[in-house]
């Protein structure tokens, strides 16, 4: 049996606080020193906060995707998806909604009616991963899974979600177009994990709540961190409670050119995403 190297931290990079409107968001990639994590392009962590009754709820009306795959965490509250696919669900905390903007669509990430009247707390991640050139214009698609269709996979004193790819026996429910691995990680004080990071894969590792050990090495909260290759796993202390977004995937080499909504690997895409969303070939923008 190979005996498993656990990696060793090169960095920590703090998210950037960049509200929108009165939703309180964090970004700790794109940001200062690092571009990406390829293929791991953006990660928004928005709130956590209480909203009180009567508010207006998120702000993320009708907008276009081209070029890659966006993955939404709702860790508390609640929000509502409407695409021009035809797509409409709304998830509760604990689930995911997985989108694949291939060659092109609208969507809506709101929050729904109930939850503007009631009010009420909220966390949510959203994180960008990148596809590759020959995936770039692959038909769009969606997935919503609430809490229960997520495999909860106990681990001494903590519990692994489950989304994509697989940890030990299990297998998430999403069968990722490249093979990425994504998981949330909740540690009690005291527990000790070892992810899985297998060689040659980008590991993304961004602390949502509290200040784990890797290692030696403390991360601090609202930080992602970045490791050497030389391993296969990473190890993990938590001497308070942790909330962890992990995952890993093959890195795709490829350039990255991004205007807005869209990414792609040309400039020359990235006019022609226009152009098709200017005449209407991403489908009709969700009513909201």
């Amino acid at each position: 049996m190979t005996r498993s190297v656990p990696r060793t931290v090169l960095r920590q990079y703090p998210a950037q606080r960049d509200d929108i409107a009165d939703l309180v968001t964090r970004r700790p990639v794109p940001g200062p020193g690092l571009a990406q994590v390829d293929p791991f392009l953006f990660l928004n962590h928005h709130g956590p906060q209480v909203y009180a009754p009567g508010n207006r709820g998120l702000p993320f009306g009708p907008h276009p995707h081209r070029g890659f795959e966006t993955v939404s965490f709702i860790l508390t509250g609640e929000m509502a998806h409407r695409d021009s696919g035809g797509h409409d669900s709304v998830i509760r905390a604990g689930g995911i909604q997985w989108m694949t903007a291939g060659s092109g669509l609208i969507h809506a990430e709101i929050s729904p009616d109930s939850f503007k009247r009631a009010g009420g707390p909220l966390e949510i991640l959203q994180l960008w991963i990148n596809l590759p050139s020959r995936l770039k214009m692959t038909k769009p698609a969606y997935t919503g899974l609430q809490r229960e269709d997520i495999p909860a996979i106990a681990v001494p004193g903590g519990v692994v979600n489950l989304i994509a790819g697989t940890f030990g026996d299990r297998s998430g429910p999403i069968d990722s177009l490249t093979g990425v691995t994504m998981m949330t990680v909740t540690l009690d004080a005291g527990a000790q994990v070892t992810l899985p990071a297998p060689r040659g894969r980008a590991v993304f590792f961004y602390t949502v709540a509290g200040s784990p050990k890797v290692g030696e090495t403390r991360i601090k909260p609202f930080h992602l961190a970045t490791f050497d290759d030389a391993g296969d796993t990473i190890d993990v202390t938590a001497e308070a409670p942790v909330t962890l977004l992990y995952g890993h995937a093959d890195p795709i080499g490829e350039p990255v050119v991004a205007h807005g909504p869209f990414v792609m690997t040309t400039r020359e895409e990235i006019g022609a995403a226009i152009r098709d969303y200017q005449a209407g070939l991403f489908g009709p923008a969700p009513v909201v």
